[in-house]
């Protein structure tokens, strides 16, 4: 076996059907996210439960307040807004779907997982390495949002504009219906989500991925989807869920560390040099 950034992938057969190959590696990634965390940091990352809770008190009577006050008057004149803007935050608000983002991040580590054998012991880390930057981002988009999808339905918010009436404090818990599913912004999640996940990789992108970010929250307003509140936990949701996918990573020494200070350290990746090489080699007949 090979291992590199706290991922195993077996070299194997190249008489073993890809699919076969692909489902042995599947297997052997899952086992290796999900064993015991091999960094005990002396310092936990979560603040003292005093501050802890405060916190989120705070987070509750901002909900509240923002919901009293700022959700009605905002979704309102969100309504007021000219047509072609409507058009525009209509047309790119889809690309908030989650996805967008794990079809294409799933099926590119399917193929990493069923690429047939490669002999250099190089060729075989930089495989290994790119499953686990892979499979961060996949996790990274795919837990905040499978999160938001479960608790909007526990929480039973109304969208706007349910039953006629602005009204952003009816709920019905439980209730397992899509307009009955505002609390909080799936497509926010998601995109914050992503903004985290890839911009922790390729650090010279996060302005990109802001600007993606923040473009999509304001769609799911402006479409009148949701309220603002909604897209505030959404982003909420999305960044906290993702920097904790980080640490899980990191605490298994996948991809990421944490060094005796407690800062997180990302392990370094392979080079577009060593991808090509490998991609040749795999390629060469």
């Amino acid at each position: 076996m090979t291992v590199v950034n706290g991922i195993e992938r077996r070299p194997g057969d190249a008489s073993v059907p890809a699919w076969r190959r692909c489902l042995v590696n599947v297997g052997d990634a899952i086992r290796v996210l999900a064993r015991p965390q091999r960094i005990h940091p002396r310092e936990g990352w979560l603040p003292a439960p005093q501050v802890l809770g405060m916190a989120c008190v705070a987070v509750v009577v901002l909900f509240v307040l923002g919901m009293l006050f700022v959700d009605a008057p905002v979704t309102a004149a969100a309504m007021r807004l000219p047509r072609w803007l409507h058009s525009f935050f209509d047309t790119i608000t889809d690309y908030g779907k989650s996805g967008w983002f794990l079809w294409p991040i799933g099926l590119v580590f399917l193929a990493l997982a069923a690429l047939p054998p490669v002999v250099p012991r190089i060729a075989q880390m930089v495989v290994a390495a790119m499953m686990v930057r892979v499979g961060f981002l996949f996790v990274a988009v795919g837990v905040p949002s499978l999160f938001d999808t479960i608790i909007k339905r526990m929480i039973g918010r109304a969208r706007p504009m349910v039953g006629g009436h602005l009204d952003p404090t009816v709920f019905s818990p439980f209730i397992w219906r899509s307009d009955y599913a505002s609390l909080p912004s799936g497509h926010t999640t998601t995109a914050f989500a992503v903004l985290v996940a890839f911009s922790t990789l390729w650090p010279r992108s996060r302005t990109a991925f802001l600007i993606y970010a923040v473009l999509i929250a304001i769609s799911r307003v402006v479409v009148t989807a949701h309220f603002t509140t909604d897209v505030l936990m959404g982003a909420l949701v999305g960044t906290i869920g993702a920097l904790m996918v980080r640490r899980w990573f990191a605490l298994r020494r996948l991809g990421f560390s944490i060094g005796p200070d407690g800062a997180m350290h990302m392990h370094p990746g392979p080079s577009l040099r060593r991808i090509k090489a490998v991609a040749r080699a795999l390629l060469a007949p």
